[in-house]
């Protein structure tokens, strides 16, 4: 039995099976995704999702579904499922089917009387095209499919409705047809490798509902419009393809091309190859740039997360052209912030002020991968150009003090990663003197002295040592209160609750404290924060602490980090944890993970969301694939294979 397999008994309970959710990408923004057994429940799902960069900054549904019928002896049977009001679906199609995996691609097998049928999807690597393969396995009797296609041709964040402005006319295609219901979107074009017989009957389909949508609070209803269908006849052993597309194919092309882009997957058969597939679904090439999207189905590509993530989702995964890429296109736009433009970056929030030193942190992964000389070639002089500009005061949200820590203004607008906003203010202002922030500043100024001395620039090294020691000093001075650290300092405020922001002044390479004192920040972590998918945001010990990440945007807000485990936070507190126990600390770790693991057959199969709820049983919520999630993963897993055969330091 493969990895991710789904047997009947789960597929055919509709309480259990429209909980489960795929996506697949193409790595240029295009991506299909819906729920196993293919009704979709979020408006954000859809068989052909993408970039429509004349439109807008947002993806667009074009295909949001297709269904399958197998007809004998003039007998229907729907393959298809759709959620309508009073809890109703329609058809039953989830019934028909009997197994469900996604070793290479995804693949869905229907038993319908004596029929058989497989029906698998891929997307076309780099080009916004889906591709779907029907295999006849068994049949004893002559049998027809009928396919209908449900258009939406609308943004993700948006649903629609029955108008009069839908053009309902198509073009005919070899094996197929081409549609564009609104005039600023391309054209659809709908083909199959064999001739098909197209009836063309527009009808609209009311009232369909996505109930993730509902949960969250959101409009939830849509209309669909149905063009008409196609029908062909299909033999036991035959296989046809049908291809959704903005350019037109030529159906003799899809066999080969359906050959050539199996040659690129490769299976998904423990835990490391799952996450190795998921993170590089996190890729974007755009022209000659290549970015890390922060995860889907709603996420752009952001600075924060893109660093955080970068290490995970192409160092441990030996994807160096990726991170070549990433970082090259990443170091571009790092140039002209330094020079001081402020706008037209396609990464989001270039000037949140811990940007920078994450990517200093980037840079000292990639040291770890290959060595502290390759990375003083390639980026020493980046990065002691962010130092220095930096130590100047030229940031414009990062402010240097003279006791050599830096201070950040989170009042006004959020200034750290716990960034959720009420009536335009930030939830939790995290404000002046942040832990981690400044638990980073230490770390960069040490490897960029590291870099500065590989690269004979001795004076430059032994200044930044210097700032160094002096950020060592006050950062136990402001940050340490005896038993752990305080999450922010803000004036006469030094905040005491207990958050895992702390664990990073830990699990960094540089640290600013000593054995003892990291031994009890991991200490308090690890009885007040641990959970079996990562670190809770607050200590269930904490007033304000509100586990369960449900109801509308405010409340879902109010919770977001105030108690909801995010598992990004899972591979500092695993280096942490090494750091202060080394090879005794592995079995705990890898325990750890058996909770993680789980979560590749839950809420998205083969990937990790973005955060679950505080208490058991930790159900998971937000983005249903997230990269920092799915990366710092990936990054405890080569923790743990490099140290196998060595000593963790």
């Amino acid at each position: 039995m493969s990895y991710l397999n789904f047997d009947k008994a789960l597929l055919i309970n509709l309480e259990k099976s429209i909980t489960k959710e795929m996506i697949r990408t193409n790595r240029a923004g295009t991506y299909n995704s819906t729920t196993l057994i293919d009704c979709n429940t979020r408006k954000y799902h859809g068989q052909l999702v993408m970039p429509l960069p004349d439109i807008d900054n947002s993806n667009h549904v074009l295909l949001s579904s297709l269904d399958e019928t197998v007809i004998q002896h003039g007998a229907e049977f729907n393959l298809g499922v759709h959620k309508y009001e009073g809890n109703n679906f329609s058809p039953n199609g989830h019934k028909y089917i009997r197994q469900f995996d996604c070793d290479v691609v995804a693949r869905t097998i229907y038993r319908v009387g004596g029929v058989i049928l497989s029906k698998e999807r891929l997307l076309v690597s780099f080009e916004p095209r889906v591709m779907f393969r029907y295999t006849l396995l068994e049949a004893h009797s002559p049998t027809t499919l009928r396919f209908k296609p449900f258009l939406a041709f609308r943004s993700v964040n948006t649903l629609t409705h029955e108008n009069n402005l839908a053009d309902k006319s198509y073009k005919e295609l070899q094996n197929g047809i081409s549609m564009r219901l609104y005039e600023q979107y391309p054209e659809l074009s709908m083909q199959f490798s064999k001739k098909a017989n197209y009836v063309h009957d527009p009808n609209w389909y009311k009232n369909i509902e996505y109930y993730k949508e509902q949960e969250r609070g959101y409009d939830y209803k849509e209309d669909l419009l149905v063009p008409g269908y196609f029908e062909m006849p299909i033999k036991k052993g035959e296989s046809i393809i049908f291809s959704a597309g903005i350019t037109e194919i030529s159906p003799r092309k899809l066999n080969s091309l359906w050959d050539e882009e199996l040659t690129r997957r490769y299976p998904r058969d423990d835990m490391y190859s799952s996450l190795r597939n998921s993170a590089e679904q996190f890729y974007k090439r755009e022209g000659e740039n290549t970015y890390l999207l922060a995860g889907y189905a709603w996420f752009g590509a952001r600075a924060r997360d893109q660093f955080v993530a970068l290490p995970g989702c192409t160092l441990t995964i030996n994807r160096m052209d990726y991170f070549d890429g990433i970082i090259q296109t990443a170091m571009k736009d790092l140039k002209k912030f330094i020079s001081g433009e402020r706008t037209g970056f396609k990464v989001q929030a270039m000037d949140d002020p811990d940007v920078m030193l994450w990517f200093i942190w980037v840079i000292q992964q990639y040291a770890l991968t290959t060595s502290i000389k390759q990375a003083a070639e390639r980026f020493g002089e980046i990065s002691i150009e962010i130092i220095n500009y930096i130590r100047k005061g030229y940031h414009p949200t990062l402010f240097i003090q003279t006791n050599g820590l830096v201070t950040v203004n989170g009042i006004e607008k959020p200034a750290t990663w716990m960034n959720a906003m009420e009536n335009g203010r930030p939830i939790i202002p995290r404000s002046g003197y942040v832990v981690e922030i400044n638990a980073l500043w230490y770390n960069a100024l040490k490897f960029t002295s590291e870099l500065a001395r590989e690269s004979n620039d001795e004076h430059m090294s032994d200044l930044f040592d210097y700032q160094a020691e002096m950020v060592r000093e006050s950062f136990v001075n402001t940050f340490w209160n005896g038993s752990y650290l305080y999450d922010y300092v803000d004036g006469y405020h030094a905040d005491s609750e207990v958050r895992p922001n702390m664990i990073y002044a830990v699990s960094l390479p540089h640290s600013p404290l000593d054995k003892q004192q990291q031994k009890s920040v991991l200490d308090i972590t690890t009885r007040e924060l641990l959970t079996p998918k990562g670190l809770r945001t607050l200590s269930p010990k904490s007033g304000s602490y509100r586990p369960t990440y449900i109801g509308g945007q405010l409340e879902r807000d109010r919770n977001y980090h105030n108690g909801p485990v995010w598992p990004c936070t899972f591979g500092a507190f695993a280096e942490a944890y090494l750091k202060i126990y080394k090879r005794s600390g592995r079995s705990f770790i890898e325990r750890m993970l058996v909770g993680l693991e789980a979560e590749m057959s839950e809420l998205c199969v083969g990937t990790l969301p973005e955060l679950f709820d505080g208490n058991p049983p930790f159900k998971g919520h937000g983005g249903m694939s997230f990269a920092m999630s799915v990366a710092e993963v990936l990054r405890v897993l080569d923790i743990l294979k490099k140290s196998e055969n060595e000593e963790i330091v």
